[in-house]
């Protein structure tokens, strides 16, 4: 018996796929389990498996198509089985049934009442616009000059536009008419030729076709910023002591091979804080506020496609070179498209770091349910009073986006004062 292969959800929030590859060809003998096609979900490419076994007869989504999710893309069969009824939907009504378009037409024709042609009323021609005043006119009427120097040009047939006044702010008077008739009126000289201008031979612009995460990402974003109502709290931290720790940390993990981000140290205190401050891991339930007991970080990483977020598991009870090793292991599979979906989803919390490409400051858009993004931006040395004395320091500014439904103000700054602490005195963090 035939069987029908789905577009099915392959990620918990996936409405349509799209088809990156068929792995499998018209014709090719199929086995339960296996993989069909890759499919581009609003997260990652996935595998899809086959549910039958069989000849795979039909392929009705070509490479590059979409299809919500639940719809027919291709069938399953028996070489020799009749497949139509499912290729080509419904089958067509019996004979004796007539189709209801046919039979309403029909019957409009049969009850069709007959139309009194109503007398026909002459209208009335309409009145032919007035002659719009010709631009010549209206020039010469702007011209200054004296009613006397006007009737002598008509006279001689001169351009007013043509003459030079003497008169007060050079309005054209008689001696002015009189001169050009004498003397003749000088030609204008003649202007420069100007090279036509020839644009390059490119396109006016490129429509690019959105991908399954884009429409996500955009989809998400209108949940977002419209109906959570965000707030924003910042705070200026001083890493030039967590600059030196991070030194020291690199040089004993030099020899496994791990390096330390600058991000690497903000996730770690970022879930230690969430820790000591749980009214801030939490999501927005409608009628109830979740609080987490476990601190999972979603971690913002640009792909081609856009952003997604990895999620660091339990990361207020890893070390610093786990977390390292993790976020790069995350982020490279989100970049070639292969996490799971137990990979990106579940995050209590979530920061975003655009300090590497030189972004001094901004401010982050939550992604629902969670009630806070920390937006973290770039190190830079800057000029501080320290003691009442200027100096140089190394400063970073981050912002906190606090869904107001669950976070408060005092809430939200609490939190952000025990980070601060934190990344300026690395070793309150071990009391």
């Amino acid at each position: 018996m035939a069987t029908k292969v789905h577009m099915e959800a392959l990620s918990p929030t996936m409405e349509e796929g799209q088809i990156v590859s068929w792995l499998k060809s018209e014709g090719d003998e199929v086995s339960n389990g296996d993989v069909l096609a890759e499919i581009e979900t609003d997260k990652a490419t996935m595998e899809l498996v086959a549910r039958g076994e069989g000849v795979l007869r039909k392929i009705l989504v070509e490479e590059g198509g979409t299809a919500p999710v639940g719809d027919v893309i291709a069938v399953i069969g028996d070489e020799d089985e009749d497949i139509s009824g499912l290729v080509d939907g419904d089958e067509a009504p019996d004979e004796d049934e007539e189709e209801p378009e046919k039979a309403a037409d029909d019957e409009a024709d049969e009850e069709e009442p007959e139309v009194e042609e109503e007398p026909e009323v002459e209208e009335e021609p309409e009145a032919a616009p007035e002659k719009a005043d010709a631009p010549a006119a209206a020039d010469e009427e702007r011209i200054k000059a004296s009613p006397l120097a006007r009737r002598l040009a008509a006279e001689e047939g001169l351009e007013l536009s043509a003459l030079e006044g003497s008169g007060p702010g050079g309005r054209i008077v008689k001696r002015d008419v009189e001169k050009a008739v004498e003397e003749g009126v000088p030609e204008a000289a003649e202007a420069p030729e100007v090279p036509a201008f020839e644009p390059a031979a490119e396109e006016d612009y490129e429509d690019v076709p959105l991908s399954q995460m884009r429409k996500t990402i955009a989809k998400r974003l209108v949940e977002s910023i419209g109906p959570v109502p965000h707030f924003f709290l910042t705070v200026d931290v001083d890493m030039t002591r967590m600059v030196e720790a991070r030194s020291r940390v690199n040089a004993r993990l030099e020899s496994e091979g791990v390096k330390v981000s600058y991000n690497d140290i903000i996730l770690k205190a970022t879930a230690m804080a969430l820790k000591k401050h749980p009214e801030c891991n939490a999501h927005w339930g409608g009628d109830h506020v979740r609080r987490f007991n476990r601190v999972h970080l979603g971690v913002a990483v640009a792909i081609d496609d856009g952003l997604i977020t990895p999620v660091i598991r339990d990361a207020h009870l890893k070390g610093l070179a786990h977390i390292a090793q993790e976020v790069r292991e995350l982020a490279g599979r989100a970049r070639d498209k292969k996490l799971k979906p137990e990979e990106y989803t579940g995050s209590t919390f979530s920061v975003s770091n655009l300090g590497m490409f030189g972004i001094e400051e901004f401010t982050a858009v939550i992604n629902p349910p969670e009630a806070g993004i920390l937006a973290v931006g770039g190190l830079e040395e800057r000029p501080v009073v320290v003691d009442g004395e200027l100096d140089v320091r190394t400063r970073m500014k981050i912002t906190m986006s606090c869904d107001h439904r669950v976070i408060d103000g005092a809430q939200g700054s609490r939190f952000l004062q025990t980070l601060t602490s934190i990344l300026e005195e690395p070793l309150v963090a071990l009391v």
